[in-house]
């Protein structure tokens, strides 16, 4: 009899328990670029932060020295443009927002182990997905 292997990914929550949905397939993001904002023991990063990337937001990245705007065909990277949607680390987003330059949050698409460096009632004050 042959072991079923299940996908790691699969059964992956957002920061309300439920299953996570899609961040963004075009372009491709998510560290394993599966779209969503998947996590795991390699992603030491925690790229669990659904955004929707502003000019500013991409400004005040590149000015902390992670550009985010410039294309890296190396790293499959497409670069961003305002509007797009991108799986940020956690980190990052956490620093854009104690600076007062955070973009917007789809928590429908953002992981839960977000909550672990971010707090839920941040990620809502800047959530574009609320009911």
């Amino acid at each position: 009899m042959q072991e079923r292997r299940t996908n790691p990914l699969e059964g992956q929550k957002n920061v309300y328990g439920e299953p996570l949905k899609s961040c963004s397939e075009r372009p491709m993001t998510g560290f394993f670029r599966t779209g969503c904002c998947h996590t795991g023991p390699q992603d030491v990063g925690l790229h669990t932060v659904c955004v929707e990337v502003t000019a500013d937001f991409l400004a005040f990245s590149k000015a902390r020295g992670n550009d985010l705007s410039t294309p890296q065909p190396d790293l499959d990277f497409p670069g961003l443009k305002p509007g797009d949607r991108w799986c940020l680390c956690a980190a990052r987003w956490r620093e854009a927002f104690e600076a007062g330059r955070a973009p917007k949050v789809i928590l429908a698409a953002t992981h839960e182990a977000t909550l672990k460096v971010v707090a839920l009632n941040d990620l809502k004050r800047y959530a574009i997905d609320l009911a």
